[in-house]
């Protein structure tokens, strides 16, 4: 429907122009000026909207007159993506020989020299051709850049985001072109914002494509790493190893700052003077590092699942078994230290909210106290405001005798209130001395 009105758009503007233009009015080019701004207005926003596929196949419907019109009024940003939608006939009518380019950022190829991984600048379609490449990162690649590249090397490059749709038993798996596909997700670990990244990693011909749609730290580590160590990785299957051999790294650094948050947690919970703000505090920490530890254990195991399948593929050789062997013990003992960590958390929550308790109890106890004191005061201000209280008193001067009867009072609470503390007090040094 969209595409429908971008040429109903073009074929009013054409049809406007040709009826002024035949008219020859004294204010012909004012009244031109102003449809041509209104058809051009709603084009432009309907250009904004489509998708570059749509875009594409409305140019490939149109005749050459109109590809040229509504060329002029794609927004430059978004050519580079239609060129690639578009047959090589009609990008040749539309730029000559001029080919999209991709962006440095988005799109990145390293290949092996001298031990080394070497980045390369890929700029445009032709530049994929002259690759020795062991590994491609795509990063933000939009649809068409990842359709490109996918047909470049005859693959499929599908967006990470809605990969993870797929069922479980789907996200590792082996195609009829025995190309290894694997849907990981990778720990990404900000103050406050942790959350799981996922990423699609093919396999296929010795090269390794990486599809994400945000930098990861683990891809920085292990670009620094292979690029300033000689023979770190040999191929594309070791480059996808140490990836995932970062990953867990990256996920034991991030429990040892959960063991360090919590032995901060602990002294606090710990400490004599804790008010039921701070408690609150707390119980919000404790519940961020319990979020973060359970996305690292869920990450550990994705992780763990993929080199079991890497291993039931029988692509590997043996030093990279070896590898995946002391990767999935690392996996094992990072486990068990997840598994104590929950313990961890779970006993300081409880700590932390029998503190809240013990703080409930101590204003409890005071409103006790202070009704026990008042208890015998109430009774007698009842009897004082009794008939028989004035008949008796009937000799005395009332404010003798009301001043007696509120001292009287006083007397009585004071007497309760002391009782109140010292069996209160023996109460303590007899549970102290047990």
């Amino acid at each position: 429907m969209s595409r429908e009105r971008m040429i109903e758009l073009l074929k009013k503007q054409r049809l406007v122009e040709d009826l002024v233009h035949g008219q020859h009015q004294p204010r012909q080019a004012l009244v031109e000026t102003i449809v041509q701004r209104q058809h051009l207005g709603e084009l432009h926003n309907l250009l904004s909207q489509l998708p570059a596929g749509e875009i594409a196949a409305a140019l490939e419907s149109l005749p050459a007159e109109e590809v040229a019109r509504l060329w002029i009024e794609v927004a430059p940003e978004r050519q580079s993506d239609i060129l690639w939608e578009v047959s090589d006939r009609l990008a040749e009518q539309l730029v000559g020989t001029e080919e999209p380019e991709f962006s440095e950022s988005q799109m990145t190829a390293y290949e092996l020299v001298e031990g080394r991984l070497r980045q390369v600048g890929i700029h445009r379609r032709q530049d994929l051709a002259d690759l020795r490449t062991i590994w491609i990162d795509l990063l933000n690649a939009t649809k068409a850049e990842r359709t490109a590249v996918g047909k470049h090397y005859g693959l499929l490059l599908p967006d990470p985001g809605e990969a993870t749709d797929l069922e479980v038993s789907s996200r590792f798996q082996v195609d009829e072109e025995q190309a290894i596909h694997l849907h990981s997700n990778f720990l990404l670990d900000r103050e406050g914002d942790a959350r799981s990244v996922p990423v699609v990693f093919i396999l296929h011909q010795g090269i390794l494509f990486s599809v994400r749609n945000e930098e990861l730290p683990v891809f920085r580590l292990l670009r620094r790493r292979a690029s300033t160590q000689p023979d770190y990785v040999a191929d594309a299957k070791d480059v996808l190893l140490d990836l995932y051999a970062t990953d867990v790294e990256y996920s034991a650094d991030s429990l040892e700052d959960i063991y360090a948050t919590l032995g901060k947690v602990g002294r606090q919970v710990l400490s004599k003077n804790l008010s039921d703000n701070e408690a609150a505090s707390i119980l919000a920490d404790i519940a961020e590092e319990e979020d973060l530890n359970g996305r690292i254990r869920g990450n550990i195991l994705d992780t763990q699942r993929a080199l079991s399948f890497l291993m039931r593929c029988k692509i590997l050789l043996p030093p990279q078994l070896d590898e995946i062997r002391q990767i999935l013990r690392d996996i094992d003992s990072l486990n068990s230290h997840t598994a104590f960590l929950f313990d961890k958390i779970n006993f300081l929550m409880d700590a932390t909210i029998g503190v809240i308790n013990i703080n409930q109890n101590k204003r409890l106890s005071k409103m006790t106290v202070f009704g026990v004191v008042f208890m015998p005061l109430n009774i007698l201000a009842g009897i004082g405001g009794m008939s028989e209280f004035s008949m008796m008193t009937a000799g005395i001067p009332w404010p003798l005798a009301y001043g007696g009867f509120i001292a009287a009072m006083g007397l009585l609470g004071w007497l309760t209130y002391t009782a109140v503390r010292y069996f209160e007090n023996r109460k303590g040094d007899a549970q102290a001395a047990a």
